[in-house]
């Protein structure tokens, strides 16, 4: 290779490993490292081209209940597990029809393409997990709302009315519970 191609490639060869390394750090950027679900700004992304192209999405927000607790009692090492298994179930769960994302702590999200089987999921979240050799409870509250039942079909909307359902469902049956948004 003469030397004035050489010249003239070697930039090149700097852009192309340049924008690889960005590309490489904005989707580990989008992806939680614990759990390796999308993050709050990843999932929301996608979320949004959901509810635009999919009528009968639903959104669901989670919480694991007595999070707390188990990190206390049982400690952080515990609590990760417990994080890992709900994000592993609940990825599994969405499968090819939804996304699921960790809004952060012991909250995460997901959107369905269509209703989803809510019961399917409740019962694949309260699996135990085992740690340490113990076998730890797992209950996870989750509310969800059905984007066509909204005024206005939006992500902000639609995630208000599912937090409301959750908040509703850790106070219906002592916690532990699953509950839609009604209109």
């Amino acid at each position: 290779m003469d030397t004035q191609a050489l010249a003239l490639a070697l930039p090149l060869i700097g852009w192309a490993s340049h924008t690889a390394l960005l590309t490489h750090r904005l989707a580990t950027a989008r992806r939680d490292p614990l759990t390796g679900l999308r993050t709050r700004a990843g999932w929301t992304a996608l979320a949004e081209r959901v509810i635009r192209r999919h009528r009968d999405a639903v959104v669901l927000l989670l919480d694991l209940d007595d999070f707390k607790n188990l990190n206390d009692s049982h400690g952080h090492a515990a609590g990760d597990v417990a994080l890992t298994a709900t994000a592993e179930r609940l990825a599994a769960w969405c499968g090819r029809h939804g996304i699921a994302g960790r809004l952060g702590g012991d909250e995460f999200v997901a959107i369905a393409r269509r209703t989803p089987d809510l019961a399917t999921l409740h019962r694949a979240l309260r699996q135990p997990v085992t740690h340490a050799g113990h076998r730890l409870p797992l209950s996870v509250s989750v509310g969800s709302c059905r984007v066509a039942e909204l005024p206005v079909r939006s992500l902000s909307d639609a995630l208000a009315a599912a937090d409301c359902a959750m908040y509703a469902a850790k106070g219906s049956a002592g916690r532990r519970g699953t509950r839609a948004v009604s209109r």
